[in-house]
């Protein structure tokens, strides 16, 4: 029996950044399987699903949008009863046992839903991808402002900077570029929401899975990511992030949204 499933979602993406994800992934004696998942155009892709006999290559040959695109692989990953599902980005890469010592927390503590690692630059900077439930606030008026000033201190607290990322912490919103996911927890809070093309599919899964289970930032154990910010440099993936930002805040509340108080004040009362 399969242990955990992988998803890997592309879109023209680099063949050698990609076959730095997978052999990561595979790279592993724990049972596993990889899905690549593929909206780009065409399938010259395809090829990489030759590398291993543990990985499948699915060619949907329409941009589906990320959280659809993962959620085919995230449905086969509950019909077949497997244990838990990973949603990978295309430029992570980590080293031999990082798997393991995520696999063994989470067969530990059984009211986790979701827990993702320290993420890095190359460089080695951390990234700092733990956060409170978003503002309006933080997820548009941070984008445009220019007071350096101002953002650095909305940041401090917002992506709970203060912490030092040096502890484990039950954050209620993690990223979506390593999600290591419990499929029983999927079966009970849904998948990602398929309203959201692209930008806060991840803070809207991890929202739901938090209000009902423990979402943790694991920092015993690294993984790399080559975060470009890519909606900072593109219009049209701008477009993206603010129609997605709209759904959200259309979806949970703008200024009035209780729940989103209630869980930011119980995560930080809990950091210490």
């Amino acid at each position: 029996m399969t242990q955990i499933n992988a998803s890997i979602v592309l879109y023209h993406n680099k063949k050698e950044q990609l076959t730095k994800a997978i052999n990561s992934f595979l790279n592993t004696d724990l049972k596993v399987k990889l899905y690549l998942v593929d909206n780009s155009s065409n399938d010259e892709l395809k090829v990489l699903s030759e590398m291993d006999s543990r990985v499948e290559y699915i060619f949907n040959n329409a941009n589906l949008g990320y959280g659809s695109a993962h959620n085919i692989v995230m449905r086969k990953s509950i019909e077949d009863g497997v244990s838990y599902h990973l949603v990978l980005n295309p430029d992570i890469y980590f080293s031999s046992g990082v798997l393991e010592r995520l696999f063994e927390y989470m067969e530990l503590n059984r009211d986790v839903g979701n827990i993702i690692p320290q993420v890095r630059y190359p460089d080695g900077e951390i990234q700092y991808l733990c956060k409170l439930l978003p503002t309006p606030t933080d997820l548009i008026l941070r984008r445009f402002i220019p007071s350096k000033s101002w953002k650095e201190k909305r940041n401090e607290k917002y992506e709970l900077r203060w912490t030092g990322y040096d502890k484990i912490m039950n954050v209620p919103s993690l990223s979506g570029c390593f999600m290591f996911l419990r499929c029983e927890v999927l079966k009970n809070v849904g998948l990602f929401d398929e309203h959201i093309f692209m930008y806060l599919e991840d803070t809207d899964l991890n929202r739901r899975i938090h209000s009902k289970y423990k979402t943790i930032f694991y920092p015993e154990v690294e993984i790399v990511h080559e975060y470009a910010k890519e909606s900072y440099k593109s219009k049209k993936l701008l477009k993206y992030h603010i129609q997605s930002a709209i759904y959200y805040f259309n979806k949970y509340g703008w200024i009035f949204d209780q729940e989103r108080e209630d869980l930011n004040q119980k995560a930080l009362s809990k950091i210490v």
